[in-house]
């Protein structure tokens, strides 16, 4: 059995205007909240409890995990934004055992059934990059056991990508480097996570890093519509019935109680239920539920849940209801 802390404080500004009405891990991609996926991965796991680490429209959260997981589900509020160390800090009355903790800002292929069969005193899963100067990476040992993390590298020290996702069978190692973490100065304003890893490594414990086989971020514009290209491309692509007037372009998603007149869609267009697409040329989009886009030309843009674009030609842009689309 192990508990999974979720940590979905934040408040998603790179999504801004979507994000003031939605927390980021309830963004739909390809036709399903970013968390969904997330649950999916848990599903051959042994899951004890989900503890959920809020802020940001916290109730929806809240309501959102009761309605639709079948899995004990416990709500602890951050009230203050202090930092990765900090919010899984919260979750330290609820633990007695191994946990696994999900920082829910990307979409992964990772085996996590290595947490049942590892030995090591934990895991923490990444992905080698290319650009590894914006990531913080993980400089492994010969054995593939982690050493430490670097933020942001000038050398090419390493190109395995930290992305969030860690196993810890030693929980009582991570809380005392967590404490230990809080205790001292900040970094840039926050505690991080990270340097509870480097106190478990540095107090003789064994964290084995494991490579994930995709790695897709939903934390701006242009990546979650890269993420949702991927999705549509394996497995998620839904074509509307076809109908005159209406134009696909593979691949695309349309929800059954969307509805279009005389439009083309796609590439890599999504379109949620409920909205209405009229007279209009999408691609690269994602339009949200009950959303309206009439008379339109829509590109690399976001359309959130009852926004409406109305004779516009929308490019690279973010709108969302009762706000003016913003460039990201």
């Amino acid at each position: 059995m192990m508990k999974v802390i979720l940590p979905v404080a934040g408040k998603g500004t790179r999504l801004l205007p979507i994000t003031k009405h939605v927390p980021k891990p309830l963004v739909h991609v390809a036709g399903r909240p970013v968390l969904d996926y997330l649950m999916d991965r848990l599903v051959d796991l042994d899951v004890e409890e989900l503890i959920f680490i809020t802020g940001h429209l916290k109730e929806q959260i809240e309501a959102y995990a009761r309605a639709s997981y079948d899995v004990p589900a416990r709500f602890v509020e951050q009230r203050v934004q202090d930092g990765t160390a900090g919010a899984v800090n919260l979750a330290r009355p609820f633990v007695d055992g191994p946990v696994l903790i999900v920082f829910v800002d990307t979409v992964f292929d990772a085996d996590l059934s290595l947490a049942k069969t590892s030995d090591a005193d934990g895991i923490v899963w990444a992905k080698e990059v290319e650009d590894y100067q914006r990531f913080g990476v993980v400089v492994t040992d010969d054995h593939g056991y982690m050493q430490r993390i670097v933020e942001k590298p000038s050398e090419p020290i390493s190109k395995l990508a930290n992305i969030g996702l860690y196993y810890i069978r030693d929980w009582k190692t991570l809380f005392d480097g967590i404490e230990q973490t809080l205790s001292g100065p900040q970094n840039k304003g926050e505690w991080f996570l990270t340097d509870a890893f480097q106190y478990m490594i540095d107090n003789g414990k064994r964290l084995q890093t494991a490579e994930v086989a995709g790695w897709y971020d939903c934390g701006k514009v242009e990546t979650v519509l890269s993420t949702n290209l991927h999705l549509l491309q394996h497995g998620r692509q839904r074509r509307p019935a076809r109908a005159a007037g209406i134009t696909i372009v593979d691949p695309v998603f349309v929800a059954d109680g969307a509805v279009l007149e005389d439009c083309t869609l796609g590439p890599n267009v999504s379109v949620d239920d409920g909205a209405t697409i009229r007279r209009s040329t999408l691609r690269d989009a994602i339009v949200g539920q009950r959303a309206v886009v009439e008379d339109s030309t829509v590109t690399r843009s976001l359309i959130g849940d009852e926004a409406r674009v109305i004779g516009a030609t929308f490019d690279n842009m973010v709108a969302a209801r009762d706000e003016v689309g913003e460039a990201p």
